[in-house]
């Protein structure tokens, strides 16, 4: 019988000169995409500064940002000192969210388990719930025409599946037990539509919502949202 071989973690890659990193240019806006990606390099303590893209003001369409991203969406990143030294461009919320986690070897779950339920979270946030999100967004406050079954459609659908994170919830600190990126990608959908929840229906939730709110690398991520202007 072959012998079982010891769990891994997943591949890390810390920087070429862990003395001297480099700083990691961070295209972002006020968006639970932007945020995303704020958040998660303040959690995992990478140094970075922050590159604000008005989107409402067409500056992912600039000729200066499609250089970064072709597909003119937010964010993106900018690594001059990426895996095995050499420079890397990277956009989509979820890959620069798990490149911040596993650069810096910070909130990855040990447990092969636990990482799996986190990566389970991550596709959720980044798919189902983000989707949904984006769309009541354009069907209460972007289409011309408002349609009340279609408005009462997507807002059972958001209602489920924060239900489900309630479920996970019940029991657990964050969503794979400690934190991790899992957290890191629900928390500004929860943070950016938290009145759509009615109170007292999401405890566990809730509680989950403060304990991101008081962590010092979440409130730093949510600059570009808290302080406008």
């Amino acid at each position: 019988m072959t012998p079982r071989q010891p769990a891994r973690s997943p591949k890390t890659f810390p920087p070429s000169n862990p003395e001297k990193q480099s700083m990691i240019d961070v295209y972002a806006w006020r968006t639970t995409n932007g945020l995303r990606a704020t958040i998660a390099m303040a959690e995992c303590g990478l140094p970075h500064r922050v590159i604000p893209i008005d989107v409402g003001a067409g500056a992912h369409r600039s000729p200066e940002y499609l250089r970064v991203n072709p597909a003119s969406q937010i964010p993106a990143i900018v690594d001059p000192d990426g895996p095995g030294g050499q420079p890397l461009v990277l956009a989509q919320s979820g890959a620069i969210v798990l490149y911040a986690c596993q650069k810096s070897g910070r909130h990855i779950p040990a447990d092969p388990a636990a990482y799996f339920h986190a990566l389970q979270w991550c596709m959720q946030a980044a798919s189902d719930i983000a989707g949904t999100s984006a769309a009541m967004n354009q069907v209460e406050n972007v289409a011309p025409e408002k349609v009340p079954s279609t408005i009462d459609l997507f807002r059972k659908r958001f209602l489920r599946y924060f239900g489900i994170a309630e479920k996970q919830l019940q029991g657990r600190d964050y969503l794979a037990g400690a934190p991790s990126f899992a957290d890191f990608m629900l928390y500004p959908n929860y943070a950016l539509r938290r009145d759509a929840l009615p109170q007292g229906d999401f405890p566990a939730l809730s509680a989950w919502g403060e304990r991101m709110a008081a962590r010092p690398g979440v409130q730093e991520g949510m600059r570009l949202h808290t302080h406008k202007g």
